[in-house]
């Protein structure tokens, strides 16, 4: 799971390096709202779920989209 997050990131120009645990998203790695709503979107379409818009605050950094995405997939359909 962790690798198929890091090659999103690639997308966005982000090397897999800098995106540590607690790397936050807008502070440490330099995404921008639109950037986060992309984000969602292709991490929504990798993993085949549903990210509720106001869900994307809570999503700051690695460590905290990996526990939503567990959540997430323990979660019947």
């Amino acid at each position: 799971m962790k690798n198929k997050i890091l090659e999103i990131f690639k997308n966005f120009g982000i090397e897999s390096s800098a995106v540590t645990d607690e790397a936050h998203f807008v502070k440490d790695l330099g995404l921008d709202s639109l950037d986060l709503v992309d984000l969602m979107m292709q991490l929504e379409q990798t993993f085949g779920i549903a990210i509720p818009d106001e869900d994307y605050a809570k999503i700051t950094n690695l460590k905290k989209l990996l526990t939503y995405l567990e959540e997430q997939q323990s979660v019947p359909a």
